[in-house]
């Protein structure tokens, strides 16, 4: 059933399965645990209770069902990957070693480092991984996994970022993206909202007006920036007044204090002017497309479907703002929505040719 989509009955049905399971049918219980969870994870269920996955693990671990043990380390690696828990996702692949299980974990396993590394802009890495599942799925003959590598490869392909410099926008694949990251330039990242150069990183994520200032000054570079366009640029106000001006020389103070191992902020005529310390150049590093929901979007575009509380979680936000977010796109056609109230699930319209895949565990090892 959840192979053929319709997971509110796979998960109602798997419940059933467990409650008619007796006491001494632990394991057959946890394995149906398991298999839950990775339907609430395809189902974006983020808020599935983490515990009894846990409970099921070492439930089947103690009673040497080590393949079904793994498989749910891999779910809950996959669920840290998808709440932004980086480096505790990390740390738990690193510790998983796939040698003695069977050609679908592998692969996963594989996918999982893949994913990885491709968020620590990692390209080589990722790469490798990528081969390792490739030829391993096509020698198993598993087309449901070929076709998740091949997805994921796309990413490396795929434009990732505009790299703005000198008034000339390009588009940078991910490599690109990581030869920066190693590059001599001041780099005004408006991906991850922090200022960086070769010796030190100045995060602003907290300081979004900062940010503002910063980014419009590294778009002008190396000339300057007119105070009336700064204003409009970090405060949305489309005619500065006095008010507005004076707003602007407290907070370009405070970006002097805060970028000051980095970049100094001069005065000029006309307004001001970002001086790196060290770098001979100045970059800044936006998304391909930039629009006020872009977070949101970035999500659903995994293809899966994603309720409004799985999307505030990952994304840290509130339910309410998410919510006010997934109307404004669906009116703009850009999301739709399926189910009611609690059922109901977002995502981009799908594009033909591409469907989304379920990967459950195979069959499961006699007793």
């Amino acid at each position: 059933m959840a192979q053929l989509g319709d997971l509110v009955r796979a998960k109602a049905l798997l419940r059933s399965a467990a409650r008619a399971f007796g006491p001494k049918e632990s394991v057959a219980r946890a394995r149906c645990v398991v298999a839950e969870a990775e339907i609430a994870l395809v189902s974006r269920d983020l808020g599935w209770p983490a515990k009894a996955l846990d409970a099921a693990r070492a439930t089947l671990e103690q009673h040497g069902d080590r393949v079904n043990a793994a498989h749910a380390r891999y779910i809950d690696v996959r669920r840290l990957l998808l709440t932004g828990r980086l480096d505790e996702a990390e740390r738990r692949l690193t510790a998983l070693d796939p040698a003695p299980f069977p050609p679908a974990l592998k692969i996963g396993h594989d996918l999982l480092v893949a994913w990885v590394a491709i968020r620590r802009l990692r390209t080589q890495e990722a790469r490798a991984a990528l081969a390792r599942a490739g030829r391993a799925a096509r020698h198993a003959g598993i087309h449901a996994l070929t076709a998740e590598v091949e997805s994921a490869s796309r990413v490396l392909n795929t434009p990732a970022a505009r790299l703005i410099v000198r008034g000339e926008e390009h588009l940078l694949l991910l490599a690109e993206v990581e030869a920066l990251q190693a590059s001599k330039a001041l780099v005004v990242d408006a991906c991850r909202n922090v200022v960086r150069d070769a010796g030190s990183t100045v995060s602003l994520a907290r300081r979004p007006v900062l940010f503002a200032l910063a980014r419009a000054l590294g778009e002008a570079w190396p000339g300057d920036m007119s105070r009336d366009t700064l204003v409009a640029r970090a405060f949305g106000a489309k005619r500065a007044d006095e008010s507005h001006r004076a707003r602007l020389r407290v907070e370009v103070g405070r970006l002097r204090r805060v970028l000051r191992t980095l970049a100094g902020v001069d005065a000029t005529k006309q307004g001001f002017a970002l001086a790196p310390r060290r770098a001979h150049e100045v970059v800044v590093l936006a998304r391909p497309v930039e629009e006020r929901h872009a977070a949101v979007l970035a999500f659903l575009a995994d293809g899966e479907s994603w309720s409004s509380s799985a999307l505030a979680l990952a994304l840290g936000a509130s339910p309410r703002t998410v919510q006010r977010a997934l109307d404004e796109l669906a009116t703009a056609g850009k999301v739709q929505s399926f189910g009611r109230a609690r059922a109901r699930r977002w995502m981009t319209p799908p594009v033909p040719g591409f469907p989304t895949t379920l990967l459950l565990p195979g069959p499961l090892p006699s007793d």
